[in-house]
């Protein structure tokens, strides 16, 4: 094997210019909140995230994701949309959401941003007329239903944050129906109504210039029209974190006929050529409904689940488990990957130790872009940063404070993205921002790693490679058995072009059977390699290597 010293040209090869942009696109996660603060409010807005983006190309990612900066009053920190069709005033206008879209265009980067149809909040003005009595024009645009004979709720079903899934509302006399906070009541997507309103409120932001959406929780987008009690799983309350986890459910989401809603909205989506769709589907088996959404022609582009996201550790077995689950058929719908997001704490955190986080970083990022699909990397990825230490005081998020300290919570992944170590709040705000900056992410901040032996440079250089590779982009991807849980090594191939991946967790070096490679050319590895260390294709312990054969 052959070291080389610097990644490829970021020049896309001939044979891949005319495949949709999105198939195998790599997309950065935006947590607008928490990214950049330009108005001194202690609150990221899009005028951060306009500053941002000449170091998000940079990365040489192909598009951004945004997560929610609609008109909300933020008891889920903008997952509860008040108006579908306007920006928040802590986040700017959109005049300001124009000038990111137009900045991003001009960068080279396309613009996906959230879209939330399983729920509202409940200051949306269409749940304020639909709670205010049982006959008007909204009545039936959420999941309203009368109370047991005893006044209880009418199910057993409860909800994602902890507690039951039913609010009473005296206006109405009934409950009406929550799979996340009470401040997010279910619309009723049976209603052909609300599937028109949702739609067009996708065709608003098309309009505008978005080049796709991410449909976030869209297998909790209906409900059982029976409302059946959702069996219990097995679980006890000693073995998890909350009641939700004590259920099967079957009835308060899944149902078969969010297809035919994806379907209606496919078909919207085809007026504007070149967007890409992917699905959040959550769940502990959502393997059925990722193909069901994304299956041929007519519905969703790509999905994502949580097998990453929530896994405590990595290893090759859970690797090939989970991308295992993809037959690559010619009709089957085509993956995403993330391994840190929003929702979930950093995977630098969850699965290396502290001394060895650094090393892993690069191993976990190679690893995400290696596997066949689209990688999703979330702001500060590229920085390896830790979940960030926030003190129970000065936690926001919902879900940490009901369950803490049960869980880490959400609110360490969201801490403010580090532009200038030295700066105040690592350069994030001239104000307290919402959420502490960690001292140890000033350390890692963008400013600090600008040489070459960076997270920060190692990501760009394998972005930058990766884009000369077709079969990393869109090539079979195949397993090989190693012999080692912290070892895994897998194939991609495309058109004759054959790259040997080899991932190697822990903490002893791993020789590369002969049968698998016996000439080729190390287009990258994890960490600087020296030639004495290249024996005998030899893996050195905490390392990732890409091999292309010759």
């Amino acid at each position: 094997m052959v070291s080389v010293a610097d990644a490829a040209s970021s020049t896309m090869p001939a044979n891949l210019r005319e495949l949709p942009w999105w198939k195998g696109a790599v997309i950065y996660q935006i947590y607008p909140r928490s990214f950049r603060d330009t108005n001194g409010d202690g609150i990221g807005d899009l005028k951060g995230v306009l500053q941002g983006l000449d170091h998000v190309a940079s990365l040489g990612v192909d598009g951004i994701w945004i997560s929610p900066f609609f008109t909300s009053p933020m008891a889920d920190y903008g997952y509860d949309v008040a108006d579908f069709c306007d920006v928040d005033p802590i986040f700017g206008t959109l005049e300001d959401f124009d000038a990111v879209v137009e900045k991003a265009h001009k960068l080279g980067l396309k613009v996906i941003i959230d879209q939330v149809y399983s729920h509202t909040s409940d200051h949306h003005d269409w749940f304020i007329e639909s709670r205010s009595n049982r006959q008007n024009p909204r009545a039936d645009w959420y999941v309203w239903a009368d109370p047991n004979p005893d006044g209880s709720p009418p199910n057993n079903w409860q909800s994602v944050f902890g507690g039951v899934s039913w609010e009473w509302d005296a206006r109405r006399g009934q409950y009406y129906f929550h799979n996340f906070l009470k401040e997010q009541p279910d619309l009723n997507l049976y209603n052909r109504e609300v599937q028109d309103a949702l739609i067009a409120a996708g065709r608003f932001w098309l309009e505008r210039g978005v080049d796709g959406f991410r449909l976030d929780a869209l297998n909790f987008a209906m409900h059982d029209r029976d409302l059946r009690d959702n069996p219990p799983s097995g679980l006890s309350a000693h073995e998890v974190s909350r009641p939700f986890y004590m259920q099967e459910h079957k009835y308060n989401m899944s149902q078969p006929e969010i297809v035919d809603f994806i379907e209606k909205f496919r078909a919207m989506l085809d007026d504007y050529p070149g967007t890409f769709t992917v699905a959040e589907v959550g769940g502990p088996n959502p393997i059925d409904e990722m193909k069901a959404f994304t299956q041929g022609s007519g519905r969703l582009n790509s999905a994502y689940n949580f097998d990453f996201l929530y896994a405590e550790s990595l290893d090759a077995e859970r690797v090939m488990e989970s991308a295992g689950l993809w037959d690559q058929s010619a009709d089957e719908g085509w993956p995403s990957w993330a391994f840190s997001n929003h929702d979930a704490p950093r995977a630098v955190t969850r699965w290396a130790p502290p001394a060895h986080r650094e090393d892993m970083a690069r191993v976990y990022m190679m690893l995400l872009l290696t596997l066949r699909g689209n990688p999703i990397i979330y702001q500060g990825e590229e920085l390896a940063l830790p979940q960030a230490n926030v003190p129970f005081s000065n936690l926001k998020d919902p879900e940490a404070i009901m369950n803490w300290p049960k869980t880490l919570g959400r609110d360490g992944a969201r801490t403010p993205m580090p532009w200038e170590g030295a700066k105040q709040n690592a350069g994030f705000s001239s104000a307290e921002p919402w959420l502490p900056v960690d001292p140890e992410h000033a350390r890692l901040a963008v400013d600090q790693q600008q040489g070459n032996d960076s997270m920060l440079r190692f990501t760009s250089q394998a972005l930058s490679a990766r884009k000369q590779v077709p079969a990393l982009l869109q090539g079979s991807m195949r397993f090989e058995a190693s012999g080692r849980s912290s070892v895994l090594i897998l194939e991609r191939a495309h058109e004759g072009e054959s790259i040997l991946a080899v991932f190697n967790f822990g903490d002893t070096p791993f020789q590369i059977p002969e049968s698998l490679v016996s000439k080729g050319d190390l287009l990258l590895s994890s960490r600087p390699l020296k030639e004495d260390l290249i024996r005998d294709n030899e893996v050195p312990e905490r390392m990732g290597v890409w091999i292309r054969a010759v």
